[in-house]
């Protein structure tokens, strides 16, 4: 649980990092490319081809393809159509995704109902910034479900991974950010645009941050903390970083929110997490 919350204080900065900073300044799989390259290499001291089998290789691989190749394309670009709290917003529906995934893996049915406190969640998040609905936010919305997805598919694939085949989990993380960097170059090849490098020290400066710690450390750490902790509690922690996030971007950027209607929306979200857990304990009697 330290873990856990440790990343999520220090991921509450990431948010406004990227939206203040890169978001429209920094092509984006230029900044994916460097921040997965720069936390590859913060392992590559822990890189074991020894005592890992070709399997568990492709499937960390895969972890990292999605956890952090595909995820950080929907995630960056989302910045470009909405703001740091509505980022933050949309990820309520994380720790649904997690819950589903995780029994889908384990060959469990199923739950439909919990779908329900996801819809709901979603009201709540709509209810803060009705009056605005646009085209901009309908894809941003869409861009941060995607990122939701693939982000819940690759932190519960690495728990089942270390629960079928453990093995010491420094040297499985390598083989994690190796993944991402191949979907992330390969991003970058067909997509980027090289007209768009970061042009300023603070830009490079976020890059080296946001690799080497908020994804190299970080992310370890996040996956670590997620085997060693059941499904129901990493679900939870998922959100953690949504009221941090926003209390840093009001704190340190001065953003405005209307805090009536944050207020209400946010009782509307809190109630659908009060719900999936009564959901929980109902099943687990």
């Amino acid at each position: 649980m330290y873990y856990l919350i440790f990343v999520t204080i220090v991921w509450s900065f990431s948010f406004s990092f990227i939206a203040v900073h890169l978001s429209g300044q920094v092509d984006t799989w230029f900044a994916v490319v460097m921040r997965v390259l720069l936390a590859f290499i913060t392992f590559i001291p822990f890189l074991r081809f020894k005592g890992i089998s070709v399997k568990q290789m492709v499937l960390l691989m895969g972890v990292g393809a999605c956890q952090l190749g595909i995820m950080y394309f929907f995630y960056y670009n989302s910045f470009q159509y909405i703001s740091v709290p509505e980022v933050l917003l949309f990820t309520i529906s994380t720790p649904i995704y997690v819950t589903l995934i995780y029994d889908f893996l384990q060959g469990h049915r199923l739950r439909l109902v919990y779908l329900l406190t996801a819809v709901i969640a979603v009201i709540g998040a709509a209810v803060i910034r009705y009056d605005h609905i646009s085209r901009d936010f309908i894809i941003g919305f869409l861009l941060i479900q995607g990122a939701n997805m693939v982000f819940a598919l690759g932190q519960v694939g690495y728990k089942r991974i270390m629960e079928l085949y453990p093995l010491p989990q420094h040297q499985a993380f390598a083989w994690v950010y190796l993944g991402a960097i191949l979907v992330a170059s390969i991003g970058w090849f067909l997509f980027g645009n090289p007209e768009k490098l970061p042009t300023t020290q603070l830009q490079w400066g976020i890059i080296i941050w946001l690799g080497v710690v908020a994804s190299g450390l970080c992310y370890f750490l996040w996956n670590y903390g997620a085997t060693k902790v059941d499904s129901g509690t990493l679900a939870i922690m998922n959100n953690l970083v949504i009221p941090t996030g926003i209390l840093v971007n009001v704190i340190i950027w001065h953003q405005s929110i209307d805090w009536g209607r944050f207020a209400l929306g946010s009782a509307i979200i809190i109630s659908a997490l009060i719900l999936h857990h009564k959901f929980k304990k109902l099943e687990a009697n």
